[in-house]
């Protein structure tokens, strides 16, 4: 016979919080649709590793959805899809609503932590041919040795021909390495703080080892290098400065665990956010309000630059818009109205590193999309602060569609915190607050998150684009 609760025991579960693993909401058909969920995303990142490539498959799929280049419209009306594309690196789409005096926007990055080739990379030293780099965002540098690499990027020869170049991402093709030092050798090493065990200036890419057979040729690993680059691809040295060319890691998406519930990836921050809030974007059918995503790109870095969320691309795209649609309203009176989710990652809560995180108070992998009413660092420094208006109305969405949610903090108060582009977005007036899925390793060659959250964070995107 089930014992009957006290009348404290039904208060308490009345007024108390008690968040479940979002697995157990799903039933077996919802699991298979979690699963083929992951399925299409680790399609996706895997061939998304840099901002350029992101881009250019975002709207790859845009195009194959309908959508139309914002640049050869004079007019949209309710129903219509548009995108514009920013220099190859950021791109802003919409599905025009019905009312077409509100957005309710969703806003993404592409770009992730990596190690840039610096203007004059190739050297040679002790019989090797080497490149040199300068990481980009925050990493811990020691990840990054002894890590397959691949390379990608764009360059323009002198001629002003764009170069396209990717090596690494293939079976057959050859990778890239940073040696590290041997254990034997290393006592004066591990005697240094963590952030100098590898300086930036020892991330330095082992690329050849066979030199050209000729005296007369002083650095002959370099000339080797060189000259298949310049029969390759058709570059010279100089063609460096004018290039944009990213080692990442050669990994692939894969399945973690006995049950598959968990899915590591390099680049999943922001990219899991970029993949949920496209797809919730390209299945919008006939929205109230219009759905505006938008990807970026520099945000690891602060997000400045002309395709970073701090520029004015929004303000820009929002003017072509109020032209298009010919409505009878300023920019600013567009934007402030609107409605903004920052959707970006958080720190999941790591059982190995559990004192970093105020238990009560941070995310945890498998109980669904977390939203953040701020992130920064203590004090608040560095962010966007929700209001509770806003926080009430983003979780009004949630438990109309029963989707699984959770809330926290990025840390504790004076060792966490982190940016996003929510007080870019919040700058113009509107409401925002940041929302996706928790993740361990976060700027880590190697990020892991939970299928199910990633799954609970396309719901809730594709509901608020629907509101």
């Amino acid at each position: 016979m089930e014992e009957k609760k006290s009348p404290n025991e039904k208060l308490q579960e009345k007024f108390s919080l008690d968040k479940k693993s979002s697995w157990l909401s799903f039933d077996a058909a919802e699991k298979k649709k979690v699963f083929a969920f992951a399925e299409g995303y680790k399609k996706f990142i895997g061939i998304s590793k840099t901002e350029r490539l992101c881009i250019a498959n975002v709207i790859k799929e845009l195009i194959k959805d309908g959508f139309k280049d914002i640049d050869k419209l004079t007019k949209v009306d309710s129903g219509d899809k548009i995108y514009k594309n920013v220099k190859d690196k950021a791109v802003l789409a919409a599905v025009i609503g019905r009312n077409m005096k509100k957005w309710q926007l969703i806003g993404s990055h592409v770009d992730s932590p990596r190690l840039d080739l610096k203007p004059l990379p190739v050297y040679e030293d002790s019989g090797l041919g080497m490149i040199k780099t300068h990481y980009y965002g925050g990493v811990k540098k020691y990840h990054w040795v002894n890590t397959p690499l691949a390379l990608h990027g764009v360059a323009f020869t002198k001629e002003g021909k764009k170069v396209f170049v990717s090596i690494g991402e293939k079976d057959d093709e050859p990778k890239f390495i940073i040696p590290d030092l041997l254990p034997h050798l290393a006592k004066n090493q591990m005697e240094r703080k963590a952030p100098k065990i590898v300086e930036g200036e020892e991330l330095n890419i082992l690329v050849a080892n066979i030199p050209v057979d000729d005296d007369k040729i002083k650095e002959q690993v370099k000339f080797t290098v060189l000259k298949y680059l310049y029969e390759t691809y058709g570059l010279i040295e100089e063609d460096f400065a004018c290039a944009e060319l990213e080692l990442v890691p050669a990994n692939r998406p894969m399945d973690i665990g006995f049950d598959k519930s968990l899915l590591a990836a390099y680049g999943q921050d922001d990219k899991v956010c970029v993949y949920a809030s496209l797809k919730a974007l390209l299945e919008l059918k006939n929205p109230k309000n219009t759905a505006v995503g938008m990807f970026v790109d520099k945000e690891e870095i602060g997000s400045m630059g002309d395709t970073g969320a701090a520029s004015l691309i929004l303000q820009n795209f929002a003017h072509d818009y109020v032209c298009l649609t010919r409505l009878s309203l300023g920019v600013n009176q567009l934007l402030e109205v609107s409605n903004a989710v920052s959707a970006d990652v958080t720190a999941g809560m790591n059982p190995n590193y559990k004192d970093v995180h105020d238990s009560s108070n941070a995310s945890y992998l498998g109980k669904g999309v977390s939203i953040e009413k701020y992130g920064g660092g203590g004090g608040k420094y560095s962010t966007h602060d929700a209001s509770a208006e806003y926080m009430a109305y983003i979780r009004g969405i949630l438990d109309k569609e029963k989707i699984s949610w959770q809330t926290g903090e990025l840390g504790k108060i004076d060792i966490g915190g982190g940016g996003t582009i929510a007080m870019f977005l919040s700058k113009y007036g509107m409401n925002c607050l940041d929302a996706g899925p928790c993740i361990l390793g976060m700027h880590s060659p190697c990020e892991v998150v939970s299928k199910a959250d990633v799954y609970s964070a396309y719901l809730f995107y594709k509901a608020f684009f629907n509101e």
